[in-house]
């Protein structure tokens, strides 16, 4: 993967710098400011984008505008956003396009490389990649629009949000990939998203389920 990096802390980069390259991604360039990442996204056009939320000058929320403007000039461009905070207004916004492409995980809670790599190689296919963390504080705010839900179809949903496919959910929630085929479909049902949205309705669905 080609990948653009936004994030100040030299020693934090320089180790994000060599973990890509050891699994054999090319970091294409890092910067320090929102400025220079928006210009290096439309520059290189990246796979995927690594992008840290409090930047210069002021270190309180420039990252992620800058996520969402580089998404706006590039349209789709994937984004994933590690953080060590949940901006919970910025976090849903960054979502609401329905594009896919997008993730936000919290540094302090990434417990393996391999999760960390691997959360970055769905971003860049399109998928999403929450921490959970990340979704929990986003819901405390919001009415709860999944009623129609049962309590198993809300497991296989919040397990979609994190970005699992539906082999990874039958292992985690002990059934099996029959069964949550069964569970994906009666959300896709219950939540109106048609057939004709197959390739965007599980972004659709966590989009749902995230507002």
């Amino acid at each position: 993967m080609r990948v653009v990096m936004v994030e100040d802390n030299v020693l934090l980069a320089e180790g994000m710098r060599h973990l890509l390259q050891s699994a054999g991604h090319e970091l294409l360039a890092r910067v320090e400011d929102a400025d220079s990442f928006v210009e290096a996204v439309r520059e290189h056009r990246p796979d995927v984008s690594i992008v840290d939320v409090r930047l210069p000058p002021t270190f309180s929320d420039e990252g992620i505008h800058a996520a969402l403007r580089a998404r706006r000039e590039v349209a789709g461009t994937p984004v994933l956003v590690l953080s060590q905070y949940v901006e919970e207004t910025y976090a849903g916004e960054l979502l609401s396009d329905g594009n896919g492409g997008v993730g936000y995980l919290l540094k302090d809670r990434v417990a393996r490389i391999e999760e960390f790599l691997e959360a970055l190689e769905r971003v860049a296919s399109g998928g999403t990649a929450m921490d959970p963390e990340v979704i929990a504080q986003l819901l405390t705010r919001k009415h709860d629009p999944l009623a129609a839900l049962t309590a198993r179809e809300r497991e296989v949903l919040h397990l979609m949000a994190q970005g699992f496919a539906n082999g990874e959910i039958a292992t985690k929630l002990v059934v099996t990939e029959r069964a949550v085929q069964k569970h994906v479909g009666n959300i896709f049902s219950k939540l109106d998203l048609p057939a004709s949205e197959s390739g965007h309705r599980r972004v659709l669905a966590v989009l749902a389920y995230l507002e």
